[in-house]
């Protein structure tokens, strides 16, 4: 797939993925409103502005421009086939999943900041997802609040380790991932998060 904007990604054997490298996209998808937009076009597909802007409560002139913003990326394309009218515009994300490897950028002042301004928006968004969550618990049938776990565990590991429990980590998501497929009787979306990283003194 080829790049709209030069270094935005880098070749992939996997079309679903975008690798971040350029330090314009990472600014770019830094801003919540369009960390939003990406994520929930990847979570319901494709939607009308009219759609996101009640999803993300904004102006719907605001949802046209940030969506010209991750379109002019490649994160996000039109769908002018879903449209019934010339007014009518529909967008899906460009993309499933986006990756990106902070040791890329470690000697490259520009874009290790660019990265660490989406990192933190990343996790800011982690955070409103909890809790939204956290809020709707009470709300839910107790299977699905059974099934829900949040947990954290230390353990002493060397960096070789460190990159295969990594890859451990990545596997297992893509086999849940595989596995839930959009549309199943009885599913509905879960979010999966995890970390691991060496802890800061």
């Amino acid at each position: 797939m080829t790049d709209r904007s030069e270094g935005t990604r880098t070749p992939s054997d996997d079309s679903r993925t975008v690798h971040l490298t350029d330090p314009r996209a990472m600014r770019a998808l830094a801003h919540p409103t369009r960390l939003q937009l990406l994520g929930e076009l990847r979570t319901r597909g494709p939607q009308t502005v009219g759609m996101l802007s009640e999803i993300v409560d904004e102006a719907v002139g605001s949802v046209s421009y940030h969506l010209g913003k991750l379109a002019s990326f490649g994160f996000v394309e039109e769908v002018p086939e879903l449209a019934r009218d010339r007014r009518e515009r529909w967008w899906r994300a460009a993309h499933e999943r986006t990756t990106f490897k902070p040791v890329e950028v470690l000697d490259n002042p520009e874009r290790r900041a660019a990265l660490d301004s989406f990192r933190r928006s990343v996790l800011r968004r982690y955070v409103e997802v909890l809790e939204r969550y956290l809020e709707s618990e009470a709300t839910l049938a107790p299977a699905w609040v059974a099934g829900a776990t949040s947990s954290d565990t230390q353990v002493h590991l060397t960096s070789d380790e460190l990159m295969e429990l990594q890859a451990d980590l990545k596997a297992l998501g893509d086999r849940w991932e595989a596995r839930g497929v959009a549309g199943r009787a009885g599913t509905e979306p879960v979010t999966l998060m995890f970390h691991a990283f060496r802890r800061p003194e």
